[in-house]
């Protein structure tokens, strides 16, 4: 697209508001930053969209949010009149214009004749997945860019099962968005009208106490809570988001007495003073938690992003230090404690099954295959486990226990279809207790998972390619690396590769290459992110100790960066 005729049409349309127009009238003279704004329109993938905010068809703003919101009503009233009168419930979380895109995003499905559930104030996204569910409605649109920076908003959509949409589901919304003029192509209205009329309803604090107590249902020990709750303390931060008010009160009813809240991150502000990025991926933003952690003798810090669907923590080891679990070590004291606690309570059903990602650790493999339960590997993407879930809810076979994936999501219980940092907190903390009832902490409790499995390590490397040239950059990568293939990497040949986009893997078409390695312990994945103007390599070995394998994996990294020249 001509990003300067984009540009003119924009600055000269009457359907822009004077501040916005302010703000494109001062970039007048920066040919790079027209560019970069209007080079392209924000691209609304299967997962939605997300971007920078700011005016223009390259940024999150109410005209692309208008848009997008034109193109669900759009997906809703092709599904029938039952469709439209079921509803659309819209959520927000704590970021800037979070509660802004909701209302236009409300405005717009209201003025095409369909029901509104908007909230009146930040929920989480496993929130708004329950809320779908529970209320029965046609979609669900959850406004968050998730553990982004400051700078990032973005758009979720959700179909009827509270699972992100389809692939078709998602490529009907794209078609009408793509019709649809971004001016004069959007309907809407205003929401008194639309309150009026009996088409935009505030869910109830019914509905928060139904996904509490929902949620509590996944205790599996709550007598190991009990036991220690005179003396176990912990520490939570929302990291200035949604999961404040959920988890502060799922721990408070389920026995825990010590729970140390920080201060200082339990505001919700869309500029997250307190940390760089709100991703509970990086140590950084748990500075303020551990010193917390160490005045108090603490030995495990649960942190939560902004819209709470993953979860980072922290915990102590041996030597007194505190250390950053990765997703994978997370996932895999999950899946040891809920397998091994099922079974102990002679609960754990012979159909079950734990899902993960193509990129998520096989440590959990190993696991599963020691409880006899079966392990399923599908896409990179929550939306891939949650349709699995609907799968199995309808042909009754298999019986879902934890589905998770590596960058820091778990979601444990049929209530969803996204990642619930709830309800993982909840087990987190519950399976803290569980082992301090043993004498252990949760960094014991994974040593002896690497005693018992082997040393898993794994690494995941962004690396960021902004702009057009970066979209550009990116195709021409993995399209080199196709005609092109890696022969070896850190002194291994590549035995096999997998292309996710050509072979029959029996999954979804995906631009995905996985190599395996000869020594049969070693792996790495590339693939672009789907949110994020990022190539994401994902590396991966198995050794007698950690650190072996550690070794091996940034081998690995140090080979395959310079094959790329990345």
């Amino acid at each position: 697209m001509n990003y300067m005729l984009e540009y003119k049409k924009w600055l000269e349309s009457d359907a822009l508001q004077e501040d916005d127009k302010a703000e494109l009238q001062g970039i007048a003279g920066d040919s790079k930053e027209i560019e970069e704004r209007f080079y392209r329109e924000l691209e609304f993938g299967t997962a939605g969209m997300r971007g920078i905010l700011g005016i223009g068809t390259n940024r999150m703003n109410i005209y692309n949010v208008r848009r997008a919101s034109q193109g669900v009503a759009e997906y809703v009233l092709k599904e029938g009149k039952d469709a439209a009168s079921a509803g659309v419930l819209i959520g927000y979380d704590t970021r800037n214009f979070s509660r802004v895109f909701a209302e236009e995003t409300a405005r717009v499905l209201c003025a095409n004749g369909i029901k509104v559930y908007l909230f009146s104030k930040v929920h989480s996204v496993p929130e708004v997945s329950f809320g779908i569910r529970e209320l029965g409605c046609a979609a669900g649109v959850m406004i968050t860019a998730s553990h982004n920076p400051k700078e990032y908003n973005g758009y979720k959509v959700y179909g009827p099962d509270g699972g992100q949409l389809p692939p078709e589901a998602a490529s009907v919304v794209i078609d009408a968005i793509n019709k649809c003029d971004v001016f004069d192509g959007v309907r809407l209205t205003e929401l008194k009208d639309a309150e009026n009329a009996g088409l935009l309803i505030i869910p109830g604090e019914e509905l928060d106490e139904k996904f509490i107590t929902t949620v509590m249902k996944q205790q599996i020990n709550p007598e190991a809570v009990y036991e220690v709750a005179d003396t176990m303390k912990l520490v939570y931060t929302p990291f200035h988001g949604t999961g404040s008010r959920p988890i502060k009160e799922v721990l408070k009813r389920i026995g825990f007495k010590n729970v140390i809240v920080v201060k200082e991150q339990d505001t919700e502000d869309g500029d997250f003073p307190t940390v760089k990025s709100p991703n509970p991926e990086n140590k950084e933003g748990f500075a303020i938690a551990i010193e917390l952690a160490k005045q108090n003798d603490v030995d495990l810090i649960i942190g939560t992003d902004p819209d709470c669907d993953r979860v980072g923590i922290v915990v102590r080891d041996a030597t007194g230090e505190y250390r950053t679990l990765t997703g994978n070590q997370t996932g895999a004291l999950l899946v040891e404690y809920i397998l091994r606690a099922k079974k102990e309570n002679n609960t754990l059903p012979s159909n079950g099954v734990v899902i993960k990602t193509i990129v998520t650790t096989e440590l959990a493999s190993a696991i599963a295959k020691a409880y006899g339960v079966e392990i399923m590997n599908v896409l990179t993407g929550f939306k891939y486990i949650g349709e699995k879930m609907t799968e199995f809810e309808k042909d009754g076979s298999h019986t879902y226990l934890i589905g998770f994936e590596e960058s820091y999501g778990y979601l444990i219980g049929t209530h969803a279809r996204d990642k619930d940092g709830v309800v993982a907190t909840m087990l987190i903390a519950e399976m803290a207790a569980y082992y301090k009832t043993k004498g252990m902490t949760p960094y014991e409790a994974l040593e002896n998972i690497y005693n018992k499995y082997g040393c898993y390590a794994e690494k995941t490397v962004s690396f960021t390619m902004p702009g057009k040239d970066g979209m550009e950059k990116m195709s021409a990568l993995l399209a080199g690396l196709r005609q092109k293939p890696i022969q070896s990497a850190a002194g291994f040949d590549v035995e096999s590769t997998i292309d996710y986009l050509n072979d029959e893997t029996g999954l979804p078409k995906s631009d995905v290459l996985k190599y395996n390695l000869s020594d049969k312990k070693s792996y790495f994945i590339i693939r672009p992110s789907g949110t994020e103007p990022k190539i994401k390599l994902y590396l991966a070995s198995s050794a007698k100790t950690f650190d072996e394998a550690q070794t091996v994996v940034e081998n690995i990294l140090t080979d395959v960066k310079n094959q790329l020249g990345i």
